[in-house]
């Protein structure tokens, strides 16, 4: 099995400080789900965007190694929203591909050059396309979760989100068919209308707040939360300077109140990078959740 997470560049950034269990959980701990090792191949590049798109887009598909049909993830990456690529996350992937997942780790068309919602849509493509394939790379189409980080997990919550019919965001790429069975947020900018319209988000959203207060509106996944919400899973490091714990604390009793099920794994003596280089603990309590809430119908609770 392939490192969970590179523990020299961990080492160097952290010294000293990481200490067994320098994490905490809102929930009681999970009794650990079982989690047999399997091997994988990885497909790659394959484009997923359509001929017309106005960006090729591609990803890199890891198959595992079973005799039933597979049980997805939809993977994201960083990067606000203007760089950054899919190798970023090519170790969580692994990962999850060792555990049985089948993994599409994708690319998204970035800002400025793309302003909002054009990454969504992005997303809801890809979704769409995982499903349409999933005969084809043996996959189960009604096991399809999300897990991004940073502006990813922004994006992939926005996509479990909106796609009720009647929402403006699910037309005209979402709609029931993009919706995620389970969620994995990791550094989530859930409201971005407490950014006081930054750098990042004015060239994301294409302007300030106070020149575009209903796309700020419609950008933040906290205004979305209903009780039609799949299930979520959020980490966060605890130390975030760049997006605040307080946003994924507030995201989550915001899903609380809603009834819907979410879990929150904040990381001790972490900030926004950190928290993804030594996200390793975290990623297996994430994975652990995919089994109990992404692993199709027949095996959630």
């Amino acid at each position: 099995m392939r490192q969970r997470w590179n523990a020299n560049l961990a080492a160097l950034i952290m010294g000293g400080l990481l200490l067994a269990g320098c994490a905490s959980h809102d929930k009681a701990r999970q009794e650990p789900v079982a989690l047999p090792e399997t091997g994988y191949e990885v497909r790659s590049p394959v484009r997923f965007s359509p001929d017309d798109w106005p960006e090729p887009l591609f990803a890199d598909l890891y198959l595992p190694q079973r005799p039933d049909p597979a049980p997805a993830v939809l993977l994201v990456h960083g990067g606000g929203w203007e760089r950054r690529s899919r190798e970023d996350m090519t170790w969580i992937a692994e990962e999850l591909a060792g555990r049985g997942f089948a993994v599409m780790n994708i690319d998204y068309r970035f800002a400025p050059e793309y302003t909002f919602p054009a990454q969504l849509h992005d997303l809801q493509v890809a979704m769409r396309w995982l499903r349409q394939q999933a005969t084809t790379y043996r996959i189960d189409p009604d096991a399809i979760s999300a897990f991004g980080f940073s502006s990813g997990a922004h994006l992939v919550s926005l996509l479990a989100l909106t796609s009720d019919p009647r929402n403006p965001l699910s037309k005209p790429h979402g709609g029931p068919g993009a919706r995620p069975v389970a969620v994995v947020a990791g550094g989530i900018p859930s409201d971005l209308r407490r950014f006081d319209s930054g750098r990042l988000i004015r060239q994301f959203l294409g302007g300030t707040e106070q020149e575009k207060p209903e796309i700020y509106r419609l950008a933040s996944p906290m205004a979305h939360v209903s009780p039609d919400a799949p299930p979520f899973f959020l980490f966060h490091g605890n130390l975030d300077m760049l997006v605040p714990p307080e946003q994924a604390e507030e995201f989550h009793n915001a899903l609380l109140a809603k009834g819907v099920h979410s879990e929150l794994y904040l990381m001790h003596l972490r900030g926004h990078i950190t928290s993804f280089l030594t996200a390793g603990n975290a990623v297996e309590q994430a994975t652990e959740f995919l089994v109990r809430f992404g692993g199709g119908p027949s095996h959630q609770p």
